[in-house]
């Protein structure tokens, strides 16, 4: 799209001689918006009366009327002069016979250092490319120098041009935005909040076209204003969702195997222990560097260094300092045995344990358990668990979630209204729509739809699962949702309620810390912190004891 030359000083208003438009009136052809000036609808734009003149911003008419020219043969098109006492047509200034209220001479204009976007989109105001300054900021007069790809939005924001909404431009029913004037422009800003396209109520509409200017590239929120989601196609799974996770416990920069088995092997050897010594280097040692100090261990002394500690450790301290000494993946395994060994199982072990893993970390954990006990986790599940929530284990234990799908979040409504018809719209509930659905999805795909039965049914999917289910099967299902929306949350709850009331779940607490004091636990603390008003340093110490609560706060980042 390009302008005529300006005939003053170079790449600036006005031209030589005067004023603009120059002599002979706008070009007919290839001007405004291409061939034949600015499109118009239904034949041609109106002009506004001079007597309504004075409440229109410069080239912005009052009431509706447009002072854009039309197509051939439709009325004032941009050779034809300007009528005297009439508002400016855009692309510049009356000639100087014509007066223009509240505005600078036309013989000597003043600028602006440039025509930028300011926040909204353009029309806040003048800005770099050379309009204006004056008392009355929101006119709209020549579009920007050519260099600006970017046409921004009159007064609300709306884009385009359009006679069925009287007052607006281009604006149709629900404060859309419309197409750009020309298909040339490769995007358009975005409107104030940040989202493109977005319909009234806060829902996503880009257009299925796609292009570089549209949808919501960098991901879509959890809970977006208005709620819901009405944007169709597939883009990208949602960056918003990655949320930054960091460890307490950190590889110890100055490590060295065989320095620190040695000072194990003195803390154990002859009587007593000396289990500061052990903390000192079993609590602020990486997992890898755990297992180095393992291979070392037996390389220096040609001892098992897991089956000195056994006998050497006791109480709840044993339990924690061998619960480092697995790698990831066989604690999981270990952990999982442990629940379902014996008399009466630990479903809520296995909840947390299989249902907030990935799919590498089921597939490594089902391999070691094999390995470790010669059994099928599978088997061992159906042997243990019974009706829906043995299926939803076992859906679980495959680790087969589709965690590199594109986000779609056409599919995220189809899928949430078939929840919805699974559950509250039908008399009993079908189990099996809501496993299907829970299990197999990415994190990013459940988060749009959730978000989506909240706008279909007006109720939270958590609401859905107590009403519609009970017992383990509700207790697994809510865990899927809670860690999906907050991982961080979910772990928290766990560690609070280990702790709550008299005595401690020693078990749990164990596991949470252990598991996940390499990958999160210092948004698991912040999150402690922001729910129950106390630390989770606090409550260790309050309800541990001896070297296992030493143990314990030197794993959370907390002082011994």
């Amino acid at each position: 799209m390009s302008y005529p030359p300006y005939g003053g000083a170079p790449g600036g208003y006005p031209p030589a001689g005067g004023g603009y438009p120059p002599p002979g009136g706008y070009p007919q052809a290839g001007g405004f918006a291409g061939p034949g000036g600015y499109p118009s609808q239904g034949g041609q734009f109106s002009m506004p009366t001079p007597e309504s003149a004075s409440a229109a911003a410069y080239g912005g008419p009052p009431g509706g009327g447009m002072p854009y020219p039309a197509q051939p043969g439709g009325g004032l098109g941009f050779g034809a002069q300007q009528p005297p006492g009439m508002p400016p047509a855009p692309g510049g200034y009356p000639p100087p016979s014509v007066a223009m209220p509240n505005a600078p001479s036309a013989a000597q204009p003043t600028f602006s250092p440039g025509y930028g976007q300011p926040p909204g989109g353009y029309g806040s105001g003048p800005a770099p490319g050379g309009y204006p300054s004056g008392p009355t900021p929101n006119q709209y007069g020549a579009p920007p120098a050519t260099s600006q790809p970017n046409y921004g939005a009159p007064p609300g924001g709306q884009y385009g041009a359009s006679q069925s909404q009287p007052g607006q431009y281009g604006a149709p029913p629900g404060g859309q935005y419309g197409a750009p004037p020309a298909t040339s422009q490769p995007s358009y800003g975005a409107p104030p909040g940040g989202q493109y396209g977005a319909p009234a109520g806060g829902q996503y509409g880009a257009p299925s076209t796609g292009g570089p200017g549209y949808g919501q590239g960098a991901g879509y929120s959890s809970a977006p204003s208005g709620g819901g989601y009405g944007q169709t196609g597939s883009v990208p799974a949602a960056a918003s969702y990655k949320i930054k996770e960091e460890g307490t416990l950190k590889p110890y920069p100055r490590f060295n195997a065989e320095e620190d088995v040695q000072k194990l092997r003195k803390a154990m050897k002859g009587f007593g222990t000396d289990e500061k010594a052990v903390i000192d280097i079993i609590g602020y040692r990486s997992s890898d560097q755990r297992q180095n100090l393992k291979l070392m261990y037996k390389t220096c002394f040609g001892r098992d260094l897991v089956q000195d500690l056994k006998s050497e450790l006791g109480g709840r301290f044993e339990d924690a300092v061998i619960a480092l000494m697995f790698k990831p993946e066989e604690y999981d395994a270990y952990e999982l045995r442990r629940a379902m060994r014996g008399v009466g199982t630990d479903e809520a072990a296995l909840i947390e344990i299989l249902c907030t893993r990935s799919n590498a970390q089921i597939h490594a954990l089902t391999a070691a358990y094999k390995m470790m006990y010669g059994r099928k986790l599978e088997e061992d599940i159906i042997s243990e668990t019974s009706g829906h929530f043995r299926k939803l284990l076992v859906s679980m234990s495959v680790g087969g979630r589709q965690e590199t799908q594109p986000l779609d979040l056409q599919k995220a409504q189809t899928d949430a209204q078939r929840v919805y018809q699974a559950g509250e719209r039908r008399w009993g509930t079908d189990e099996n729509t809501f496993n299907m659905v829970l299990a197999s999805q990415s994190y990013e795909q459940l988060r749009a739809v959730f978000d989506a039965y909240h706008k279909v049914s007006g109720k939270d999917i958590e609401h859905a699962i107590k009403s519609e289910m009970s017992g383990d099967l509700s207790t697994s299902m809510l865990t899927i949702v809670r860690m999906i929306r907050s991982k961080q949350s979910y772990f928290a709850d766990r560690l609070y309620h280990s702790m709550k009331g008299m005595g401690t779940d020693d078990r749990t607490l164990i596991r949470v810390v252990v598991s996940r004091c390499e990958v999160d636990m210092k948004q698991i603390k912040e999150e402690f912190q922001r729910r129950y008003g106390q630390s989770l340093e606090a409550f260790i110490r309050d309800d541990c004891s001896g070297d296992y609560r030493r143990l314990m706060l030197a794993l959370v980042g907390g002082i011994p």
